[in-house]
């Protein structure tokens, strides 16, 4: 009884088994699970495990410039472990019920730093091999890639969430919405949050704009359905939807830091930056290009159903 009491906990501290990633639940989540726990117990925030978290991601990334396999190895360690907190966050915040729009932004910008971290490091590790300073223009290039990735996949995992599980099995914000809540802050008194909210609005129009059917579908959804997505609609959206979430995986972390490693253990990390920019980005790209057909697709019979129904 006890341990299936235990498996609940652990199932509930997940998202969904649509959007969670092998790799994760076999081990991250239950690490990450374990540490929730232990924060619950003393009483730790989710905000600041995250903020924990990004130490020791921009550590790991600081231990990435130098050429010794065994400090590139502790700095594997600390991302990994630094992964492990980052899953920790997000659980202990569905388990204690402790959500805030603040630590979803801050659990955002997390893996930013780490891999801001990560590549100037390999920059500066490929200059001392005599690379040159132009090895900057990939390491940008590979930078700005990581962070349109990451923004898609976190947005369509979302909008899967919002579709499977509602609005409040999802953590889809909108700028429209985000807006509003930016002009309700003064300036004088909530300084810091209206700094942070101001980058989390251009972040979110980022990912609006790159995904415009899909607005129009959400848009559609909010306006025809307003208190409840009927099930057909949720069940058909889930079953062409759901192919795609393994493309929202392979541009986050697990696949992007396993060839890391590797390219680490043989020292030509110059093949991190040529995997993001040549392989990531194309992958990126087909994910944006099936999702806009996805969202097309529902459009079209809603549109339809209105005209006919």
């Amino acid at each position: 009884m006890i341990k299936k009491e235990q498996e609940t906990d652990f199932e509930q501290s997940l998202k969904s088994n649509d959007t969670e990633e092998r790799i994760d639940i076999w081990f991250y989540r239950p690490i990450g699970f374990r540490i929730a726990k232990v924060c619950a117990r003393l009483g730790i925030t989710p905000n600041v495990v995250t903020i924990i978290s990004i130490f020791f991601g921009v550590a790991a990334g600081v231990l990435f410039y130098y050429q010794d396999i065994w400090i590139n190895i502790i700095g594997m360690l600390l991302l990994v472990f630094a992964n492990s907190l980052d899953s920790a966050d997000g659980q202990l915040a569905r388990m204690t019920d402790n959500k805030s729009r603040f630590g979803r932004i801050l659990d955002g910008f997390a893996g930013d730093f780490w891999f801001a971290s990560i590549h100037i490091a390999l920059c500066l590790r490929l200059i001392d091999q005599g690379w040159g300073i132009w090895i900057w223009i990939p390491g940008v290039l590979a930078g700005i890639a990581h962070v349109f990735q990451s923004a898609m996949a976190d947005y369509y995992r979302n909008v899967h969430l919002y579709f499977i599980k509602g609005e409040s099995g999802s953590e889809l914000d909108n700028s429209k919405d985000l807006l509003v809540e930016f002009e309700r802050l003064s300036w004088r008194k909530d300084t810091f949050q209206k700094i942070v909210l101001h980058g989390y609005m251009g972040y979110t129009r980022m990912q609006e704009n790159l995904s415009p059917k899909l607005q129009k579908l959400l848009q559609l959804i909010h306006s025809r359905f307003p208190d409840m997505i009927p099930l057909e609609l949720i069940q058909d959206f889930r079953k062409m939807n759901k192919p795609l979430m393994k493309y929202t995986n392979i541009v986050q972390f697990n696949t992007r830091v396993i060839f890391l490693f590797l390219w680490l253990f043989i020292d030509q990390v110059w093949l991190y930056f040529v995997f993001d920019i040549l392989i990531l980005t194309p992958i990126l790209i087909y994910m944006v290009v099936r999702q806009e057909e996805v969202s097309k697709y529902f459009v079209y019979n809603i549109e339809l159903e209105n005209k006919y129904g």
